[in-house]
């Protein structure tokens, strides 16, 4: 029997795993949009699971279509045939219309591979962003994201309701609250794990994925600043604070105060909420989760949520004939200024920049710019070391699915590359290179699967190596301007004379 409203189960998490346990026992067929023309009730990769037995989890559209769907789900079970079907504008089921008149297209495989479909699961049980392809889908590859999940910390009824709120709807909820008498009402409504807040230089582990949203709920100076700045130092795709505007700003001083930089203060959603000046903690919380849906709805649709984006900035400027390249002047300011910049207001995973020892000045613009600096003891052993410094620092502190590998002393990038580098690589490629005269470099993408390869390389290699040794890849073309580097001042000049041109 099918758990309680498994009809209608939405992720895709959920539904795969009902798909896996009645696969184990007696059969099942998988459902998948492939196509949505005009307006839709889901989105293209929604799914549906329909056991032997006709139990349904899952939905695609909702009344008749699912009825209809679910019997030919197990006719193609019982014929072991796979079904490509449209309903609504062009369908042959001319009385199965869609009320807003537009299409579906779907397909009903039964007998989807096992191991692919498990490992999508088991991708999104890790909260990591996953791609499904079913052979009978003519190379169309769903892309899926992992639940909304939820913390709170903070004290007193607004943490409560907006806890009762997100568990209402589905949402893991992590609370974590000042007060013991919270935490004793917390525990009776059924948040057994709520955890308590002792002291500001002792907090929980923060352990945000770019899919989780963190919200501090009560004003007390000692704990917002270390509250915020371990939330701003994690991965949460939202960090919120609740307050009027002007404890907002005096909270940002106090931010600014204690060298947290502004791009990462910048991030703070405060005063909460899509309605302001909410005094119920009920209506508080519904003004705020929604704020909080609709920036989770934009960070699915972010081909750079679960990427660590790493910018190799700990090279040794050797054949530069006057000193540090990174710190000569371009435009009036040092040429790494421009590195700095990039991806600046795109939330990612993280922002990693990787310097030498006694690279202070180009540490600073870094960090002035929100990167997290990571120091590579070893750059003099080539640019591997550094790739490796990186790319363990993605994987140990965020859980990154992917990262993106930049060159510091590449001043022409545009993020207007690196987001046509990123859609690629979202299309389910382990990874993506660009391309210019018909040599593969950075900006690269690498999934999570290539990270051993990546730690794995030495001397002065670079990650074209490992790009070369796999299959499922691709390239993008980069313009001959993006591609200039520069290692000495005649590089430097032609850079400039490119700009004015």
């Amino acid at each position: 029997m099918p758990p309680p409203n498994a009809r209608y189960l939405e992720h895709a998490e959920d539904v795969l795993s009902q798909f896996l346990a009645w696969h184990a026992s007696d059969g099942a067929a998988l459902v998948m949009i492939t196509g949505t023309h005009g307006g839709a009730v889901r989105d293209v990769g929604a799914l549906m699971a329909v056991s032997a037995t006709g139990a349904v989890a899952g939905y695609i559209s909702g009344g008749c279509i699912d009825a209809d769907v679910a019997l030919q789900a197990m006719r193609a079970l019982e014929i072991g045939q796979s079904r490509s079907l449209r309903y609504g504008a062009g369908s042959p089921f001319t009385d199965l219309p869609l009320p807003c008149g537009g299409a579906i297209d779907l397909i009903i495989d039964p007998a989807p591979d096992i191991a692919a479909v498990t490992a999508c699961r088991e991708r999104l049980q890790a909260r990591k962003p996953a791609h499904l392809c079913l052979s009978a889908a003519n190379g169309f590859k769903a892309r899926y994201t992992p639940k909304l999940r939820l913390r709170i910390a903070g004290r007193g009824a607004d943490c409560l309701a907006l806890a009762r709120l997100a568990s209402a709807s589905g949402i893991e909820t992590v609370l974590q609250l000042r007060d013991g008498e919270d935490i004793s009402h917390a525990r009776q409504e059924g948040f057994e794990d709520a955890e308590a807040l002792d002291t500001p230089s002792a907090l929980p582990a923060n352990c945000d994925d770019p899919f989780t949203a963190f919200v501090l709920m009560f004003h007390d100076t000692d704990w917002e600043v270390p509250l915020l700045q371990q939330a701003l130092d994690g991965a949460a795709f939202y960090v919120g604070a609740v307050g009027s505007a002007r404890t907002h700003q005096r909270r940002t001083q106090h931010l600014l105060a204690s060298g947290v930089a502004q791009p990462a203060v910048n991030r703070i959603r405060g005063p909460i909420g899509l309605i302001g000046s909410m005094r119920d903690a009920s209506m508080l919380a519904v003004s705020a989760m929604a704020e909080i849906v609709e920036a989770y709805h934009i960070q699915k649709s972010n081909v750079l949520a679960s990427t660590a984006v790493i910018l190799l900035a700990a090279g040794q400027s050797t054949r530069f004939e006057n000193g540090d390249k990174l710190l000569a002047d371009l435009d009036g300011a040092p040429l790494l200024e421009r590195s700095a910049r990039l991806l600046q207001t795109v939330p990612c995973a993280a922002r990693i920049a990787v310097t030498a020892p006694g690279q202070a000045e180009r540490a600073s613009i870094l960090a002035r710019h929100g990167w997290t600096i990571v120091e590579n003891p070893v750059a003099k052993d080539g640019q591997s070391t550094s790739l490796r410094t990186g790319v363990e620092a993605a994987r140990q502190t965020v859980g990154a699915a992917s990262v993106m590998i930049l060159l510091a002393d590449m001043p022409g990038l545009s993020d207007a590359h690196l987001f046509e580098v990123a859609t690629r690589h979202a299309e389910g490629y382990s990874a993506v290179m660009s391309e210019a005269d018909g040599i593969f470099l950075p900006p690269a993408m690498f999934s999570d699967e290539t990270f051993d390869a990546l730690c794995g390389l030495t001397g002065d290699t670079g990650a074209k190596s490992v790009f070369a040794k796999l299959s499922d890849t691709a390239a993008i073309a980069l313009r001959a301007e993006e591609a200039r580097d520069v290692d000495t001042l005649a590089d430097l000049m032609a850079s400039l004379e490119t700009r004015y041109a």
